[in-house]
Order: C-alpha cells, then structure tokens, then sequence
C-alpha cells in the first residue's frame, strides 16, 4: 500500500522506478527465452537452433507488451516461460518419434513448426476463453501437490534433456552411456558451463544488483572467448556447434520462413489437429497455474488484489500475439517479476517497458545472439530446472498425513519422465480428484451427533414433562452434518447410525452444513427412512438449504426422487429446535402427559407455580390477576416495553424472540401451558429484553407487581411464598441450562 510521502514523490523518480524495474526485467528474461526457445527447436536439427532463439526473443517481445497491457496486474513480467518450454519441446520430441514410426514423407521439420504454432495459438485462445468464462477462479483450486508434481517433472525433463547440451553430445546418444565415455565430450562447452552455473549460483553474493541469469550469461561468454586462445576454430562462427550461430540460418530469412509457414496451413489434416489438442489444452492450463501463482505472490507483496479472469484474458491474447509473430508462449515469470518490483517498478508500465526494452536490445544487438554459447544457455536452463523441484515435498514423508501428497507429487514426475508431460497431466487430474475424495472422506461428515434425553429443544417443559424426557428421550438420535454428502461419505454416515435405527424411533438430521447431496447419498437417506418405518419411526429433516453451492434446493431435490411423499415416514422443520419440540410433543403424548388439540385453560390453582397453594393465598392472588387472550402470531409484549407484569400460561405456547439487525430474530425460548415467563421485570421493573409472541391461540393470567405489592400489605405471607416459589423455579431453570451448555462442550 502507497503510503502519503510515497505518493507526494517527484513524477520523475516514479518514472526512473518503472525504467529500472522494466529494464531490469528484461536482462532476466530475455537470456531464459532464448534458452528455452533452444531447448524446444534444437532436436530439430542444428539449423533451427536460431529459430529457437529468434522464438524466444519474439515471445519476450509480443507477450511483455501484450499481456501487460490487457491483463491489468500492476508490476506482473510475462514471458517464456520453462514449463512452456518443457511441453513444447516435449511435443517436438512426440512428432520427431511419429516422424519415425511412420512410413517416407510424414512429418517434417518444417510442418512440426507450424504444428507448434498452431499450438500456443490454441493455448493462448483457451487462455482467453478461461478468463473470459470465469474460470480464472476455478485454476487456482488445482491441489498444490498436482502443481509440485508437475513442475518437478518439467525441471527434471528440462534437466536431462540438457545435460547432453552441456557435455556437447552427439546427437543420438544415450545419456548415460555419454557420461560415461569422455572421449565424447567437448570439453570447451563443458567448461563453459561449469562456469555459467557456478557464477549463477553464486550471483547473490557477488552483487544483488544484476540479476543471476546476465551475470552467468556473461560468466559463460568470457570464458568462452578466453578458451578461443587454446582451441582457435571457436572463433569461427560458420558451422561452430557451441554457439547459437546466424539468427537468419535456418534455411534462408527468418521472415520469409515464417511466411512460409503460415502459408502451409492449408496442408494441415484433422490428423494433425488430434496431435496437437491436448498439448494445447495443458499448456493452457499449465500457463495459466503459473501466471495465477505469480499474481498471488504479487498480490502478497503488494497488499493487493488481481483479478484473475482479467490476467487469464491478458495471457491469452499475449500468446496470440506472440505465436502470430512467430514466438513461443509464455506466462507470468516469478524471478523476472520479483526483480521489477525490487528495482522500483510499480505499475503496468514498467511490464510494457520490459517488452520495449527488449525489442530494442533485439534490434541493437541482435547480431550478438549468433555468439552465445548454447552450453552456457544449457548452464541456466539446468540451474532453472534444479530451482523448479520443491525441496519441502520431502518433508511431506515425515508425517503419515501428508504421505499420500508425497506420492501424488512423485506420481506424477514420474509418469512426465518416463511417458510425456501430456500423460502426466491426466495423472495429475485423476489425482487431483483423489485428493479431493481424501479431504472429503478424511473429515467427518457428522459434525456432532446427541440424543434427546440430553439435547432439548427451547421450549421449557413441567418439571413431570421434563423427568419423562430425561428417561425417554433417547427415542431421538440428533445428527448435525457437514460438508458433502455423496458416494464417498455415505458409508460413513450409515456406520455412525447403523446401530441407532435398531432402537431408536426418530433420527433427526440437521443439514445446514451441507454443501451437496449426491443421488447415492439420497438412496442411503431412503433406506433410514425405511428401517424406522419398520419401527413407526420418523426421520426428520431441520434446515434444509433452499440453495447449496451447487444451485440445487434440497427439499425440491428430495421431493423429485419421492423421498418427501406424503406415504413416507419423513418430516421436515426449518429450525433444528422445532423438530426437537416435535420429538418431545410425540414422547409426551405417548406418556399420557400432553392431549395434542385438546387443551382446556387451566385454573390458578392449576398453575405449575401455585401448586399446593393454599385457599387463602390463592383467593389473595386472585384478586390482583387478570385475564387476556392472545392470538396466534400476537405478541404479548416486545423488546424495550416497560412493564412490572408476570405472565402465567392457561394455554397454547408463547415464543420468546431476540430481535436482530435486517428484520432477523434469535429463538430464546418457548413456554408452554403451566407455565410462566416475563418474571425478570415483575422482579426488578426493567425493561422487556426480548418479543413474546403467541405460537397459538393462547389465554394468560397476568399479575402486575404494583397490584401484586398492594395485596401483599394485607396478606403478609403472600410475598414470601410466591417469591420462594420464583426464586426455586429460576434455579431449576439455570441449572437445566447449565447442563444443556456442558453437553454442548463435551459433544
């Protein structure tokens, strides 16, 4: 975040900050570009190592400018890239070993080269069909070990396909058997490389102020030209193998070849296209992981946010851009990025200014490529592969948790070494999706799980109601879910009630952790719902989600496959609490001890707080109660009423509520007949903190404290007995809440 003094600084020190900070970028990603561009074209021949080059330098160009200026992430460096590098170099390796496989006048040189345009051309319009259809957000969800598989894949494969680059190898050899016989190596290339790794290595102790890649580069053409005194022939640039050579060598003028390229795409087959398409859609995937991953380091850094389908749709056109000039394809670049921001850039310009500095230097200095020696560019390539392979994936062993992510990662560098990176994807994917399974299946999808002889709902029950329940009440079995109910949890779910649907008669499931419900999930749910119709039982549904993540509303889903018909034993409430006060209605009815519609308003003496008064003090309260009637929804007071009154229910049920912010409220409590409520004001005059609302047709006894205290002057005892009474039933009410709060801790 710009802070007030970086905001007050002169325009032309902000502009020096972009100027750095692009030119620095550059000097780190132009050398990498050229090698990459190296390691995709060089299997094609000798002649085409220039093309590789010139590949590179476009890429840098088209992208850097491109990108930045419609992808919109402040400060982001796109450009060739290793992972880009290491999928098309693979592809140029499949088609050469097709070449091969089939008969005289398959695949050539050239046609492989516009095969591998059409490529980042397919890449770059999926890159920009994912910004464009959101799905910028659903890339970043691929499980990092997927992602540290596969860029460990792609060092090692840059790795060992450089190797024979650095020893100078003839073309052909098999690795190992090269490493083994001297007499094939070149032994100026190889000390040349030696040299540009080591001095790479150590570039951040030499000077932190030129960026490893140049310093190396450099290292690597010193010693070069130093070893040209002893072997005089590498100054010869006509048909010298250490060296990039002639950018225009490669069968004529570089133009004119790309011309002729394009002109041969009418030769192209659907053949050709199945080639290609897969290799398209990983590069595109992989690119836009890579860019993505960069802009969440940038958005770190920078205390920002980036849009993600924005830079998708900026990557995208930059690729274009760059396989239309014929340049390779690229992504956000972590290492060229970190130095822009180091070195004062703070915008898009600085990224623009990248691309611009690097098409001047191309211009200016372009004829200096022809020299560069190719083990010195291998040197950095291998230094890049060695900084692509995560060391903290080994520590992934050390726990049995994390064992399975160890395995995913080799899985999958495995599979890019000894198949393809193509096959490595599909791996990846199909272990992404296991990964996903684990998570799922790792976690319980029963979040707490209680019965009703300790869990009880909100409404407060006569103390005879309430023994009954505390001896009854495991008839219910309470399930609060969670997560994902589908094929791979369901199990689990019938595990942790198989034992209940033998003993129980209700289960009630609480879903309003649920984030999807899969149809095999639904078949389980039909088969509960059958056992405990066995038993006359009920499952009960509480908080069903009208809409999931998925967009799917639960009870119309539950209704389509006939698990909510009016012939099945399943009920549905939208509050956990009104199917625990069903529950308990039913317990109590079977007791004898509710008449469900046949209630009668009950007399004073009937009131569970007057019971065993005597006749006296029952007349004395009578003479200052009054009564009222309610209907069902009315409310008997609301939050902030002033009022000394004490309410004594005769019958139906009043709902105590909290209200909230946006027309919201909190279930406190429920009371039903016998019972009382408003008792905190008639003791100390305070103001109503919560809505009493009637849930019934309800009638009440209604004593005010001010006629209360009047009678009480001439009946002494009256005061002492009705508050003895309050103050013991308060007691037995905090004491049923305390334990309803520790089994809340302990489940």
């Amino acid at each position: 975040m710009t802070t007030p003094v970086q905001s007050a600084a002169p325009g032309g020190a902000h502009r020096a900050g972009e100027i750095w900070g692009g030119f620095a970028a550059m000097l780190v990603a132009l050398p990498s570009a050229i090698a990459f561009g190296l390691l995709i074209y060089s299997p094609l021949g000798p002649a085409y190592a220039a093309v590789g080059a010139m590949a590179g330098i476009l890429g840098t160009i088209a992208i850097g400018i491109v990108a930045s200026i419609f992808g919109g992430t402040p400060r982001l460096i796109s450009a060739p890239c290793a992972p880009a590098a290491a999928v098309m170099a693979a592809l140029v390796l499949e088609l050469l070993n097709h070449t091969t496989s089939t008969a005289e006048g398959g695949l050539q040189p050239d046609h492989i080269l516009l095969l591998l345009t059409l490529v980042a051309v397919l890449a770059g319009g999926l890159q920009f069909l994912f910004g464009a259809i959101g799905g910028g957000r659903l890339i970043k969800y691929i499980p990092y070990p997927v992602v540290a598989g596969y860029l460990s894949g792609v060092g090692v494969l840059i790795f060992l396909s450089q190797v024979p680059k650095l020893f100078g190898l003839p073309k052909g050899t098999v690795l190992w058997e090269g490493l083994a016989s001297p007499a094939l190596w070149k032994t100026p290339g190889l000390i040349v490389g030696i040299v540009t790794m080591a001095v790479m290595v150590l570039a951040s102790r030499i000077t932190r102020a030129v960026p490893a890649p140049i310093l190396g580069l450099l290292g690597g053409i010193i010693t070069y030209f130093g070893l040209s005194a002893t072997y005089p022939e590498m100054l010869t640039l006509s048909g010298n193998p250490l060296v990039i050579g002639p950018i225009s060598g490669a069968g004529g003028n570089i133009v004119s070849a790309f011309v002729e390229r394009w002109t041969a795409i009418s030769g192209l087959t659907l053949a050709d296209l199945h080639l290609i398409l897969i290799p398209a859609l990983t590069l595109a995937v992989l690119l836009s992981i890579d860019t993505l991953k960069t802009c969440v380091v940038i958005d770190a850094l920078t205390r920002s946010r980036s849009n993600s389908n924005r830079e998708l749709i900026g990557q995208g056109l930059g690729n274009l851009a760059s396989a239309f000039t014929g340049g390779m394809p690229g992504a956000g670049q972590m290492g060229a990025t970190l130095v822009n921001i180091n070195s004062g850039g703070k915008t898009r310009l600085s990224s623009i200014l990248e691309g611009i500095f690097a098409l001047g230097a191309f211009a200016l200095f372009g004829g200096l490529v022809a020299w560069v020696p190719i083990a010195g560019l291998a040197g950095i390539l291998i230094v890049v592969a060695y900084r692509m392979v995560d060391p903290n994936i080994f520590h992934l062993l050390r726990q049995k948790s994390t064992i399975f992510d160890f395995i995913v990662v080799a899985a999958v560098v495995v599979t890019a070494v000894a198949y393809n990176l193509i096959a490595a994807a599909g791996v990846g994917l199909g272990l992404a999706i296991l990964l996903f399974l684990r998570e799922q299946i790792r976690g319980s999808v029963v979040r707490r799980k209680s019965y009703g002889n300790h869990t009880f709902s909100k409404k407060r029950r006569l103390p005879e109601e309430t023994a009954v329940l505390e001896q009854k009440g495991d008839q219910t079995t309470i399930c609060e879910l969670q997560g994902s109910l589908f094929f791979g949890t369901t199990d689990q779910l019938f595990t942790e009630l198989e034992a209940d649907l033998k003993t129980k008669k209700y289960v009630i499931l609480d879903m309003r952790r649920v984030q999807s419900v899969d149809f095999t999930a639904t078949h389980l749910l039909d088969q509960i719902e059958a056992r405990l119709a066995e038993r006359k039982g009920t499952l009960i549904f509480s908080h069903l989600p009208p809409n999931l993540p998925t967009g799917q509303d639960l009870q119309t889903y539950f209704d389509q496959v006939g698990l909510v018909k009016p012939t099945r034993h399943v009920k549905i409430f939208d509050e956990l609490d009104t199917a625990l006060e069903w529950t308990e209605d039913r317990i109590l009815e079977e007791e004898g001890l509710l008449q469900a519609g046949q209630e009668s308003p009950l007399s004073l003496k009937e009131i569970n707080l007057l019971k065993g008064f005597d006749a006296d003090t029952l007349g004395a309260l009578a003479s200052c109660v009054e009564e009222r009637s309610y209907e069902t929804g009315q409310k008997v007071f609301q939050h902030g009423d002033t009022g000394d009154e004490i309410f004594l229910i005769r019958r139906g049920t009043v709902r105590i509520v909290l209200p909230l912010a946006g027309g919201r409220q909190h279930h406190l409590v429920t009371f039903g007949r016998g019972d009382f409520f408003g008792d905190m004001a008639f003791i100390d005059y305070a103001v109503r903190s919560a809505d009493a609302l009637a849930c019934a047709p309800t009638d009440l006894y209604i004593i005010s404290r001010a006629r209360f205290d009047k009678v009480a002057v001439d009946h002494p005892f009256l005061d002492k007995k009705v508050f003895w009474r309050l103050t013991r039933a308060l007691a037995i009410r905090l004491r049923q809440t305390d334990a309803e709060l520790r089994a809340l801790e302990e489940s």
